[in-house]
């Protein structure tokens, strides 16, 4: 690469990764000699980069935090509304954003001063994200832990939470945080048990990277995101749906979050909706909610369930003698709209049709 400025853009790109990076790995990634990177390493630094270079096997080039911020083209307020938004998006599962927000929150706070990593702490704490998903909550502080040990190579030990209960010590080689079903899931290498393995990231606490850089390990299914699926699929039960829907296909789609060709149009006003998921509640409530006529013919557990529900529903309009007759105070109200469909979200597990 000749182009000294879009070498050094490259450089900082990589150097803000929370990893180490050997010389030579940098020369190789670059195209250019280890005197050109040792070259403009200096140059970063002159801009006011903070680049420190350690000795070693393990040792080389790492951005670390200053006693300022190095000239990003941000003021400290940017910095912190960054800052704060990335945490909020990070502890928040958002289709199509979640591994970025976190690669760039680790980047971001591994070169924030101390004063402004503080006010970013503060406002953290005390703001609450309306856009919750139907997952537990996760702390962000985490998953830049785990991110930052994951682009490191670097082996992690925390306390895990199993299914049943029980607490755990895990001593793991980080690969991959995949979002899945409004969940954070850890996919790494469990040196005690010797296999790949996934973890909910809300059943991790006190993650510690231990500072043992370890070679490059790869799972059989590089791709993180189906090897969790798989995972998953494969350990709860999965509830295959269809169900005919009184409402064009295109507003389908839209209100479940649906790609093109996972619902089929029947004719201009119904369409067909054949997908997948693994909870029975979640599935009526994403029905029901969409707020037209459906008709499910698939699973006979949905069918079992709905209709419980739909006899709480009607026990629940019934006055006190069992009529349906409600008080004569209450006659008088105005009645109450039904809630229309959600704003977002998606619809797990749906298979194209």
């Amino acid at each position: 690469m000749s182009d000294t400025p879009a070498r050094l853009l490259k450089l900082l790109s990589l150097l803000q990764t929370p990893r180490e990076w050997p010389g030579s790995e940098l020369a190789e990634r670059l195209g250019v000699s280890p005197r050109t990177i040792r070259r403009d390493v200096d140059r970063l630094r002159e801009l006011g980069y903070p680049v420190r270079a350690t000795m070693g096997a393990v040792g080389g080039y790492r951005l670390a935090a200053g006693k300022a911020m190095p000239p990003l083209l941000l003021d400290d307020e940017e910095a912190v509304a960054i800052a704060v938004g990335l945490r909020m998006a990070a502890g928040t599962p958002v289709n199509g954003m979640e591994e970025a927000s976190v690669r760039a929150l680790a980047k971001l706070e591994q070169v924030l001063p101390s004063r402004l990593r503080h006010r970013v702490a503060a406002l953290a704490a005390v703001l609450v994200s309306m856009l919750t998903g139907n997952g537990p909550g996760v702390d962000p502080r985490n998953l830049t832990v785990l991110a930052g040990a994951a682009a490191n190579r670097e082996r992690l030990r925390f306390a895990y939470q199993t299914g049943d209960g029980s607490e755990t010590r895990r001593l793991v080689e980080p690969y991959r945080l995949v979002a899945v079903a409004h969940r954070w899931y850890l996919l790494a290498y469990d040196n005690d048990r010797d296999d790949w393995r996934s973890f909910r990231v809300d059943r991790i606490s006190d993650p510690r990277p231990t500072g043992v850089r370890v070679p490059p390990r790869e799972p059989t299914e590089r791709d993180a995101a189906a090897f969790i699926t798989d995972r998953l699929y494969s350990s709860a039960p999965i509830y295959e749906v269809l169900a005919t829907i009184r409402l064009p296909a295109g507003q389908v789609a839209q209100r479940l979050g649906t790609a093109p060709g996972e619902v089929q149009p029947i004719d201009e006003h119904s369409c067909r909706l054949h997908g997948r998921a693994d909870t029975l509640e979640w599935l009526a409530s994403r029905l029901l909610m969409l707020g037209c006529e459906f008709q499910v013919h698939e699973p006979p557990e949905l069918l079992a369930y709905l209709r419980a529900a739909g006899a709480r529903a009607v026990r629940a309009t019934e006055g006190p003698d069992g009529t349906g007759r409600l008080p004569a105070d209450d006659r008088s109200r105005p009645g109450l709209p039904l809630p229309g469909p959600p704003a977002g979200g998606g619809f797990e597990g749906v298979k194209s049709g």
